[in-house]
């Protein structure tokens, strides 16, 4: 009989599976598939930009999917005089961040950026972009930033 060992790794995740992060597809796609709207290619259990050869399966990758679907992964609220002042900016990075996540990782895109009041939501297809823009935003320009990082799909606030 086997001794009750505790896990030093990752933490399994808790609550129930609706609260669970979605992925957009119940099946794996086949051994080599390539996204008819993006490009990206599935080989080896990964997306990727790599080109993939003329007899790959066309199948949506889980980010378009989920652009199609307007499902999001993340969502990071920026709001504040400053925001209004230096929207050119604060737009730029960004779009700069979503850049430098989406060449290593194709399945972390934005989905939208659009106004609420005075500030701006923006909705992206993964919680790590999220979290990636709104620390930027506090790295580059300071400010005030809130995530929830038991929430799914995440929430940051970024106010300055």
């Amino acid at each position: 009989m086997k001794a009750d060992r505790k896990s030093e790794g990752t933490p399994r995740r808790k609550g129930p599976l609706s609260a669970r992060p979605r992925t957009g597809s119940a099946a794996k796609p086949a051994a080599v598939s390539a996204c008819p709207d993006c490009g990206a290619s599935y080989r080896n259990g990964r997306w990727t930009w790599t080109r993939a050869p003329a007899s790959a399966t066309r199948r949506k990758c889980p980010a378009c999917r989920r652009i199609h679907l307007r499902d999001a992964g993340g969502f990071v609220t920026l709001t504040g005089p400053f925001l209004v002042s230096h929207r050119d900016e604060i737009l730029g990075l960004v779009k700069s961040r979503e850049a430098r996540q989406k060449a290593e990782h194709p399945l972390e895109r934005i989905i939208a950026i659009e106004p609420q009041g005075e500030g701006l939501v923006v909705s992206t297809t993964e919680a790590h972009l999220a979290n990636a823009i709104a620390r930027a935003l506090r790295d580059a320009f300071d400010g005030k930033m809130q995530i929830n990082p038991g929430e799914r799909p995440l929430r940051a606030r970024w106010h300055r």
